[in-house]
């Protein structure tokens, strides 16, 4: 069996590689192009371990249909495990190697092709609604300029026609014409993925149960899916809070504890759609609200916000590992 660290950049990767059967070690620099070429080269149980990042799909394929096994691994922990203040990419990949051949490989669970293909829709929704809020803020402004204060108002049908009937010239005018044209080109975009959201949500195999909870609708609840993947990966709701990002960072020693800010290390598009939601919920739900009355209170209205998405992820999580739909008074954790 030959097993393989890989030190993985886009423009090329190290490897450092052992035979088992041999104990033949190699280290080796290549490009993209060498990499196709070294890898189809190899004959027989092949083993590659690498961490977890971005842009690597090609990769990921290549080895798939040449029957070799990727174990990506959390870069973090990966990281923490190498003790020398020293880092070179021959180090990386020697150190990928070892934590393989000693079992200590911190490996991460990976989606399939099919639901990173979803992913990526639920992305591009979720950037341009970004965009779509962008440029809205804009057309706010320039009403704002002209004396014209309508917040909410500006969008309906009334308003529009106010805003296209401001006497603007110039580049002043182009620049209101050409934010209003991609606001209708954005708003026709994003209805479009709203239907192939709602289309995809239905046939999943969770999602229709996540939606029973009052304040989530198709995107948050496929969203929440794809993310956690696979509800035993998670023993308990702590550990689904701490991976989406939305339990307090901690440094606590001594018998004194320290708490800051959320940690914010999961998935910022999941976490931003749990805050959004749990306004929603905050409305709907009489537990929910009296909660998120109180600490707004006694805090602040944005800890107040990510206190009720927190909650609301614990619930979406137990809703899945039960397999039963929202009750009111019935969750746990």
């Amino acid at each position: 069996m030959k097993i393989i660290g890989c030190d993985f950049h886009p423009g090329f990767q190290q490897i450092a590689m052992v035979d088992t059967e041999t104990g033949e070690h190699m280290e080796k620099r290549l490009m993209p192009t060498e990499a196709i070429q070294f890898y189809s080269q190899l004959h027989g149980p092949v083993l590659v371990g690498m961490e977890g990042c971005g842009n690597t799909l090609w990769f990921e394929r290549l080895l798939a249909e040449l029957g070799h096994d990727l174990w990506l691994g959390d870069a973090g922990k990966i990281r923490a495990l190498e003790v020398r203040k020293q880092k070179t990419d021959r180090r990386d990949a020697e150190l990928l190697l070892r934590l393989l051949e000693e079992g200590r490989f911190p490996r991460l669970w990976v989606p399939n092709l099919e639901q990173r293909d979803l992913r990526q829709m639920l992305l591009h929704r979720f950037k341009l609604v970004g965009m779509k809020r962008q440029v809205k803020n804009q057309l706010q402004h320039l009403a704002l300029n002209q004396g014209m204060q309508r917040k909410a108002k500006l969008w309906n049908q009334a308003g529009r026609k106010l805003l296209q009937e401001l006497p603007l010239s110039g580049w002043t005018a182009r620049r209101r014409e050409e934010l209003l044209s991609l606001l209708d080109d954005l708003e026709q975009k994003v209805g479009e993925l709203d239907e192939a959201v709602e289309e995809a949500a239905r046939k999943d195999a969770v999602a229709p149960l996540l939606q029973t909870h009052p304040g989530v609708g198709p995107v948050t609840a496929l969203t929440f899916s794809l993310t956690l993947g696979q509800i035993e990966r998670f023993a308990h709701s702590r550990q689904v809070v701490s991976y989406l990002g939305l339990n307090p960072a901690e440094h606590s020693s001594g018998g004194r504890q320290r708490l800051g800010r959320i940690s914010k290390q999961g998935n910022p598009m999941l976490r931003s759609l749990l805050v959004e939601a749990g306004q929603t919920t905050a409305r709907l739900e009489p537990e929910l609200k009296r909660a998120y009355q109180r600490l707004k209170r006694r805090k602040h209205s944005a800890v107040a916000k990510v206190m009720v998405a927190r909650k609301l992820a614990v619930r979406l999580y137990w809703m899945w590992r039960t397999q039963q739909p929202y009750k009111r008074h019935s969750h746990a954790g």
